[in-house]
């Protein structure tokens, strides 16, 4: 009887340790499907993704949101973010989206670039209701989308600009050159005041290496959000305050290219941003809020 007590605690033990050794399962979420639009048709079996989760039609829609509507069947959690977008990282935008936001985007603006770069300014799509955070994130990157196209440009392509952005009225002058202050980086950082700026507020002495905003992804989207969160611009607020108080999205454009673009300057680049934020709200998840235009 021992003997046998024995061989079943052998047999037991043997068990556990295939437990302890085996790992534990990972759930894995799905890719995220096209993100849906508001103006697309879907017909039975159309595949989607919203708010972090996939979709799929049961059968012919337009505009109804998925979630909210028995037209849409509940695929599950879908991106890296899982069921809430962005939940690895604390940012409300997951790398899915992300990916989804820029499908043509140049390999140096990484997702994990940009997610390193927001604890220089915490307060970023990390203020309010979800509804604003989510708003904020989408602006911010609504308008990086149309000054980079899509992301796509690193620096300012016409070279001719480049010698223009010294002000040698400056005591500190342009130490890296001349030449050297062109636009770069997800808002298009130039002029040397603008790089001493942004340089002494990040820790960073980009005065005397403005190269840096073009080679390390980190420092270039900390740029983007230096503006976007401290400089007013030819507006009257930040992008920041804009969006968090309610301002509207017309009035980040005021503060970014307001003196060419607002009030009738150029209607068309205007509505190219609200378009690009629309786009990106629905992605989210969020809604766009008050006053889109300038």
């Amino acid at each position: 009887m021992i003997r046998r007590v024995m061989s079943l605690l052998v047999a037991l033990g043997a068990i556990v340790a295939a437990l302890v050794v085996l790992p534990a399962a990972t759930a894995q979420a799905a890719t995220c499907a096209t993100a849906w639009s508001s103006s697309s048709v879907y017909t039975n079996g159309g595949a989607v993704s919203y708010n972090g989760r996939n979709y799929t039609a049961k059968w012919w829609t337009q505009n109804e949101r998925p979630g909210t509507s028995d037209v849409w069947a509940d695929k599950g959690a879908c991106g890296t973010g899982g069921e809430n977008p962005g939940e690895n990282n604390g940012f409300v935008v997951s790398e899915a989206q992300f990916n989804q936001m820029f499908p043509n985007r140049n390999a140096f603006y990484t997702y994990k670039g940009l997610t390193d770069a927001l604890s220089a300014y915490p307060a970023f799509a990390n203020t309010g209701s979800d509804e604003v955070k989510k708003r904020e994130a989408a602006a911010f990157l609504a308008n990086v989308s149309h000054e980079t196209g899509g992301l796509f440009y690193i620096k300012e392509v016409n070279e001719a600009n480049y010698p223009h952005y010294c002000d040698t009225t400056q005591s500190y002058g342009c130490p890296a050159g001349q030449a050297a202050y062109y636009g770069r980086g997800p808002i298009q950082l130039s002029w040397n005041f603008n790089y001493k700026a942004a340089g002494d507020a990040l820790g960073i002495n980009l005065l005397a290496n403005p190269y840096l905003v073009e080679q390390d992804a980190a420092v270039a989207w900390k740029t983007g959000l230096w503006y976007w969160n401290t400089q007013n611009g030819p507006g009257t607020m930040t992008p920041h305050n804009a969006i968090v108080n309610n301002a509207g999205f017309g009035e980040t454009i005021r503060s970014i290219n307001g003196a060419l673009e607002c009030n009738g300057g150029n209607p068309a680049q205007v509505q190219s941003r609200i378009n690009k934020f629309t786009q990106f709200t629905q992605i989210l998840g969020t809604t766009t809020g008050p006053n889109l235009s300038c």
